[in-house]
């Protein structure tokens, strides 16, 4: 059993930049492949990044490619998703994701553990 935390969403204006950081708890955290998700008001919850286990191999959606990156600190049982040059229609409420497998995936059906979302605003 996993437990996640997200924290660092808040209001930025366009350009901006926002780190956000999720903690987790439980058993093996670097067995886990992780995700970011963001779910925007009246939309479905959309892929962001992942991260493998090991830390050794990353996905991104397209729109987010170049701008944000996935990390993560095994030792701190920790994952950061750092977004750059952030617009308007990245605002949404961002949620941290564990899987059940090193491997990481880009479906949010693989993922069986999630934190409960920080929100990240941006401004025109």
């Amino acid at each position: 059993q996993v437990q996640l935390v997200e924290s660092g969403g808040g209001l930025v204006q366009a350009g901006g930049s926002l780190r956000l950081s999720c903690a987790a708890s439980g058993r093996t955290f670097s067995t886990y492949a992780m995700g970011w998700f963001r779910q925007a008001p009246g939309k479905e919850r959309d892929f962001v990044a992942a991260i493998s286990g090991t830390g050794r191999t990353t996905y991104y959606a397209d729109s987010v490619k170049g701008r944000f990156t996935i990390s993560r600190d095994n030792a701190k049982n920790t994952v950061y998703l750092q977004m750059n040059i952030l617009k308007p229609e990245d605002t949404a409420l961002y949620y941290c994701a564990a899987g059940g497998d090193i491997l990481p995936s880009t479906r949010a059906s693989e993922y069986p553990y999630w934190g409960r979302g920080t929100q990240v605003t941006v401004s025109s």
